[in-house]
This record gives structure tokens, C-alpha cells and sequence, in this order.
């Protein structure tokens, strides 16, 4: 895993990048669904009754919303969740990494796995977005198939669980100690 001070987000995310994602948070429609994993987290909560819970990539705060736990919530195009985040027991990281720069990809999941003290959850949509970018990109600037990711998380992680759904996986990942 690369060594990088966490404290400079360059390393995550470009300034430019930064802003076309603050503009699309501020218009209110972006970042909004986090909570369409709620029952799932329970589970996962249920099974490894984590201590501290991190939502990485939180968007709009849907998730912590629809759940009784405390949750940190972490999103560098969000002002007042820009913050870098603590580790955690349990990371949740959901519909976030195909909107990650590609050439920063390696470093977002270096990132995912400095803060994983137990478990990380992840959900990675595998088909384009139906929002575009004010430069017009495609939201989902990584559209790639799960034969793509499984490599990048078992470099860092023991699969615990990997669910396709379509067009979307998740996968519960544990960290080896």
C-alpha cells in the first residue's frame, strides 16, 4: 500500500474534480441515495457489531440519516464533510468508486484500506451514470465489470462476500491482521 499524508486530499481528488462534484452536490440531487443500503449495513452491524462506523463518499448524509448509529461521514466535494476522516471499524463506501478519477483510483482504495480497521462494505456500479458532468463526462467516470475491481480489493482485503446485482456489486471485505 503507497504511504501518503491523508491530510493532503490531492492524493484522493483534483481541485477541478472537486468543484464540477460541489456543484452537482449543491444543486441537491446528487448524493442522495445512501440510504438504499441501510438494511444491508444493519446486517453487516449485526454481524461484526463494529465499535465506529465511517461513511466514505457519504454525498448528502442518507445513510447516516436512516440509521440509529453514530456514523462519520466523509465527502471531499462537501464542505463540511471534507474533513479527512478517522479510521474505522467499519467503512461504508457506497456508489462512490466509479466516480473516482481513474488516475487516482489506486490511491482512493490505499485510502478505503488505511481507514478499514475490520470491515469494509462496498458497492460499485458497473454500467454508466445517468447524470453527466457540467464538462460533459459521464458521472461515472470508471465503468468497468467486476472482473476489473476483484483484483484491486484482494490486494487489500479478504473477501468476505461479492454480489452481483446486475449492474451493480457489493462485497463485504475484511481486513487480514
Amino acid at each position: 500500500m503507497t504511504q501518503f499524508n491523508w491530510n493532503n486530499t490531492s492524493a484522493l481528488i483534483t481541485q477541478g474534480y472537486r468543484e464540477l462534484n460541489q456543484r452537482l452536490h449543491d444543486q441537491g440531487n446528487y448524493g442522495r441515495r445512501g440510504d438504499k443500503w441501510a438494511r444491508k449495513v444493519e446486517e453487516i452491524v449485526a454481524e461484526f457489531n463494529p465499535s465506529t462506523i465511517l461513511d466514505y463518499g457519504c454525498g448528502q448524509g442518507a445513510l447516516a440519516r436512516a440509521l440509529p448509529y453514530a456514523i462519520e461521514e466523509y465527502d471531499p466535494a462537501i464542505e463540511h464533510k471534507s474533513r479527512v476522516p478517522s479510521p474505522a471499524d467499519l467503512v461504508v463506501c457506497t456508489d462512490v468508486l466509479e466516480h473516482v478519477e481513474p488516475h487516482l483510483l489506486e490511491n482512493v482504495l490505499d485510502h478505503l484500506a488505511a481507514l478499514s480497521k475490520r470491515v469494509l462494505f462496498c458497492v460499485v456500479s458497473t454500467r454508466p451514470a445517468k447524470k453527466l458532468l457540467e464538462d460533459g463526462r459521464n458521472a461515472h467516470l470508471i465503468v468497468q465489470d467486476q472482473d476489473f475491481w476483484r483484483p484491486l480489493f484482494e490486494q487489500r482485503f479478504k473477501i468476505h462476500s461479492w454480489v452481483f446485482h446486475g449492474d451493480e456489486f457489493s462485497g463485504i471485505f475484511t481486513v487480514e491482521t
